[in-house]
């Protein structure tokens, strides 16, 4: 006889546990499961509001948004007030989810700031990454929020789009590797030890119509399947992935939210998804009021229930009350309510919460958690950087003379990017004093009030205050005698009419110049990147150009450096400087980092994990672009591709340079292998130079197949290899024929026979070393639960030679 209390019985499975206590629930208290809401709806000044709660909690809540607050003993506070309130004073006692940004360190004050993502795709490091999120799962649960709304494995297709850095980068399979190490992390080894990961957005966000955030996103299904679809596939199946977010946008014409084909029939039929899916916030009243969709809230309500939407977010608008008169009225099937809860309640299970709901208790330790991961954050920041050129100026010497110039050099807070909290204090900041509409009235929407230290502070105060970031020209003062700083312009727009003029003299008074330009990610505007802060124009902002040309013609050594999260066209004055460095939004360490970088201190390592082009017009430009495509069109054939310019990119993808040489050789490829079977592929990385270094050693394919119009190459697998001078490694890579399958005539993903064309190099245009295999046997059809995903990299040292 089944009891009351058997769903508490945790010798059962979440499955058992979740269906058990479905029996209990009213459809009012199911319906509140699938709802969200606001902290400062409940909360004040991290305290419970009794009234509130009483309205609002009583037949229970799915989730809620952590309180945004200057102390983190706040947010455990209000998290247990809530839970407290939820499980002793509710009739079934189900405890909440709380949710959290957590792309680059857990939005929270006080805690480390790592890269953006984009920067974390330029280390090719994701063990390195899988370390950062187990630091942030273990700060998320002593805050007791453990539901992450990250990582971002949208693909970046087109830099106008402002939101490309929060991205790992153009390519599937570097966004999927990433996206694993991600999710690892975050839900580690058991999810009752670890925090939900948020694979987000449900589809096609980054190829949005016109480079527009939101926008709609149409492409063809085996493009979809194979390619912007794949990084979520591989994080759902390699890595447990336990929820999905959706995009705002139309996908094939239905808002993403709303649509059962690709929430049911791709994601959860074909994909094999079985975790919960959320909304992007506010997604189904933007269906209703801008896309138009259904004629009121009711209608919205049963479409997104029908397509397989199990929680909205961050208010309640569609669901809770009137998902339920819809049900209670026979116009929503029981059974689908009931599989929306029950995938939300089976998380929860899993979670541990029924037993554990709440963060320890007790005032945040604050010194420690600060301190925690500050060496990765410092060593991803290093990882981070990109040598495009170097004319034997790098590094620099100690004891010369800097001018450091440009708009990006003098601050500290163009480091941290958009979903980092310093940015999401300024976001909130800005809506309290009216921007973005007035908020009167919407009391419940204000942040938590701030202590006497931070509350008068801006930005740039602020994040040298909490996070000891310094600005890159004061970074470089600790390397050079003497450094002069003339920023020269605005990020957009000239300061003064002398203010180039005072850096041209500047220049020309130094013995070497550091040219900072750039972008700046911003959540409100003020920026050039960023959520809401797409741009027509590509190109630097044209007083950066002009700053960059007076500075060249003034004849001082430069070099240039680009702090950026996307690709710009670069002006003749910026390709002709003698050294050339990519940097992106690096956060607290980032100053610091390339510093280091340009000083010798760390060789320079990363990679562009996008194509920088010649032009803005190329976009969308990829190097995985199909044969006889773009600028995979023999340039023989076709004259100069455009008739005014070449398509081919200014750097590709996967590129990057070192202070040292590195040589690869000895290529063995497996010959042939079955339609089930693994190739090796082994090669031999040696340093050829003078001084220690890392070196990314990248496989690429490209798969003959019938019928179907293959990309010219893909990406086939990577390792970042560190090596002193003289000294060699073994890399042999593990490719199981699941990775050379694609979506078919058919439309089913499978292996088929094929010659596979192979090679190696050090960027996506390096074909140093050349191969082939040859896939026989019968064609095989692949199901995601038992598909292979990644490749396998193993690095084995070789000995040294005697006089070497």
């Amino acid at each position: 006889m089944i009891g009351a209390a058997d769903h508490l019985d945790p010798t059962r499975t979440p499955q058992e546990r979740a269906r058990l206590l479905l029996a209990q629930m009213t459809v009012p208290e199911k319906s509140r499961q699938l709802t969200c809401l606001m902290p400062m709806l409940l909360l004040r000044e991290g305290h419970l509001l009794e009234d509130a709660a009483t309205k609002m909690l009583t037949t229970g809540l799915g989730a809620v948004v952590a309180l945004h607050t200057e102390d983190p003993s706040r947010v455990v506070t209000g998290v247990n007030e809530i839970q407290r309130f939820l499980v002793e004073r509710t009739r079934l006692g189900i405890p909440t989810l709380f949710q959290v940004e957590a792309l680059s360190g857990v939005v929270t004050p006080r805690h480390p700031v790592f890269p953006t993502a984009i920067g974390l795709a330029s280390t090719w490091s994701p063990e390195l990454v899988r370390q950062m999120t187990d630091v942030i799962r273990r700060q998320m649960i002593r805050l007791g929020l453990r539901h992450a709304l990250s990582p971002v494995l949208d693909i970046a297709f087109d830099p106008r789009w402002g939101r490309v850095h929060e991205t790992y980068g153009e390519d599937p399979l570097l966004a999927a590797t990433f996206g694993v190490a991600f999710v690892q992390g975050l839900q580690g080894e058991d999810l009752s030890t670890g925090v939900v990961a948020t694979a987000k957005h449900f589809l096609g966000f980054g190829l949005g119509q016109g480079g527009l955030n939101a926008s709609s996103y149409e492409a063809g299904s085996r493009f979809t399947r194979d390619v912007v679809a794949f990084p979520v596939e591989a994080a759902i199946n390699a890595a447990g992935l336990r929820s999905v977010m959706t995009s705002y946008g139309d996908v094939d014409g239905i808002p993403a939210g709303v649509s059962r084909e690709l929430l049911h029939d791709l994601l959860r039929e074909q994909m094999g998804f079985d975790g919960f899916v959320v909304a992007d916030y506010m997604a189904l009243q933007h269906a209703l009021d801008r896309q138009r969709v259904a004629t009121d809230k009711a209608e919205i309500a049963r479409y997104a229930l029908h397509a397989g939407l199990d929680l909205e977010a961050p208010f309640i608008f569609a669901y809770g009350e009137t998902l339920a008169a819809e049900v209670e009225a026979g116009r929503v099937p029981v059974a689908e309510l009931d599989a929306a809860v029950l995938r939300l309640l089976t998380v929860k299970f899993e979670l541990g919460l029924f037993e554990q709901p709440y963060a320890p208790e007790g005032p945040v330790e604050i010194a420690p958690t600060t301190a925690e991961g500050a060496d990765l954050a410092l060593e991803l920041a290093e990882r981070s950087v990109v040598l495009l050129e170097n004319n034997s100026i790098l590094p620099l010497r100690p004891g010369l003379k800097v001018a450091v110039v440009g708009p990006l050099g003098h601050e500290a807070r163009q480091q941290f990017a958009t979903y980092t909290y310093p940015v999401g204090r300024d976001m909130y900041r800005f809506m309290e004093s009216g921007g973005l509409g007035n908020l009167a009235g919407m009391d419940f929407f204000k942040a938590d009030p701030e202590g006497e230290q931070t509350r008068d502070l801006d930005s740039e105060g602020y994040i040298r205050f909490r996070y000891g970031t310094r600005s890159l020209a004061e970074e470089i003062a600790e390397h050079a005698a003497q450094v002069v700083v003339e920023p020269g312009t605005g990020l957009t727009d000239h300061l003064d009419g002398e203010a180039i003029a005072r850096a041209v003299a500047a220049v020309r008074d130094a013995d070497v110049v550091v040219l900072a330009l750039g972008g700046h990610s911003a959540a409100i505007g003020g920026g050039t990147e960023g959520e809401g802060t797409d741009t027509a124009d590509i190109e630097l902002p044209a007083v950066q150009r002009e700053l960059a040309a007076a500075v060249a013609a003034a004849g001082t050594p430069r070099v240039t450096v680009l702090i950026q999260g996307r690709p710009y066209p670069l002006p003749p004055a910026v390709l002709e400087s003698a050294a050339l460095v990519v940097a992106t939004f690096a956060g607290q360490a980032g100053p610091r980092a390339l510093a280091r970088a340009l000083f010798g201190e760390v060789n320079p390592g990363g990679k562009l994990p996008y194509t920088i082009p010649r032009h803005g017009g190329q976009f969308p430009l990829y190097h995985y672009q199909r044969a006889d495509s773009g600028y995979r069109r023999p340039a023989m054939i076709r004259g100069l591709h455009y008739r005014d310019l070449s398509a081919t990119p200014q750097y590709p993808f996967g590129f990057g340079r070192s202070y040292t040489r590195f040589e690869l050789s000895d290529l063995e490829v497996t010959a042939q292998i079955s339609t089930g079977g693994t190739a090796t592929v082994g090669l031999t990385v040696t340093n050829v130079g003078d001084r220690s270094g890392a070196e990314v050693v990248q496989l690429y394919l490209r798969v003959n197949a019938g019928v179907v119009t293959r990309p010219a190459q893909q990406l086939g697998g990577f390792a970042r290899v560190e090596l002193e001078p003289g000294h060699s490694s073994r890399v042999v890579f593990g490719l199981s024929a699941d990775l050379f399958a694609f979506s078919g005539i058919d439309h089913r993903v499978a292996v088929e026979p094929a010659v596979v064309d192979l090679f190696t190099g050090v960027s996506s245009d390096d074909r140093r070393l050349e191969g082939s295999l040859r896939i026989v046997g019968d064609r095989r059809i692949l199901r995601p639960e038992k598909r292979t995903f990644l490749p396998t990299v193993a690095v084995t040292p070789l000995e040294v030679s005697q006089g070497s």
